[in-house]
């Protein structure tokens, strides 16, 4: 089996991602490759492959040209898995945005409404003009990225812009929901320690 995928152009973390999508896909040990046009892209996708056990190679083609090629295996494909330091992206010189959701709810009072409002920020989210550079979320924040179709489809439209979503693993542990996990990736605290420390302004609603 035997995979090729062109994300010349794309923005990180975008290569990685579509990279993850097309390692599901085997259902039998294969070889994907990859096309990029710059080596954080190169970096980042080698430390995929590498932390799903798969050997991989690089090679430059040209100016702003190069192949990634993993030796995907089928038993593992299935249960891939992006760490965070495989979307590492170059922030600029004040760090980016990030949005950190502690709560599946917005504010304090009825739950029904807080969970109705923190639905509509999430949307409002895709509809800026600047995508964050990050989303985190953890305590119940972690049902954002397993449970709601709604609040996933949103956040795989961040994503798809360039956000990393980020849900912490002993939350999605705690809760039982990290097989459910639907958006994003696993994180742990020292990341969003990390992520926090190196933004230009957190958004916490």
């Amino acid at each position: 089996m035997e995979k090729r995928i062109d994300c010349m152009g794309m923005a990180c973390p975008l290569p990685v991602i579509n990279a993850k999508k097309a390692i599901e896909s085997f259902t039998e040990d294969g070889t994907l490759s990859v096309k990029v046009d710059n080596e954080t892209a190169v970096e980042n996708l080698t430390r995929l492959g590498e932390h799903n056990g798969f050997a991989v190679t690089s090679e430059k083609n040209g100016e702003k040209e190069y192949t990634v090629v993993m030796q995907v295996k089928a038993a593992a494909a299935g249960k891939a898995e992006v760490p965070a330091e495989a979307v590492s992206c170059a922030l600029p010189a004040k760090g980016g945005k990030v949005v950190v959701l502690s709560a599946n709810t917005m504010g304090s009072g009825d739950e029904q409404l807080g969970k109705k409002l923190m639905k509509a920020f999430i949307f409002a989210l895709t509809n800026q003009d600047e995508a964050p550079e990050k989303v985190i979320c953890y305590n119940s924040g972690a049902y954002l990225t397993t449970e709601d179709p709604d609040t996933i489809k949103d956040l795989k439209s961040l994503e798809e812009a360039g956000t990393v979503v980020m849900t912490c693993g002993t939350c999605l542990d705690f809760y039982g929901l990290k097989e459910k996990l639907q958006v994003g990736i696993v994180s742990n605290m020292y990341d969003i320690v990390e992520a926090q420390m190196q933004a230009g302004l957190i958004i916490r609603p």
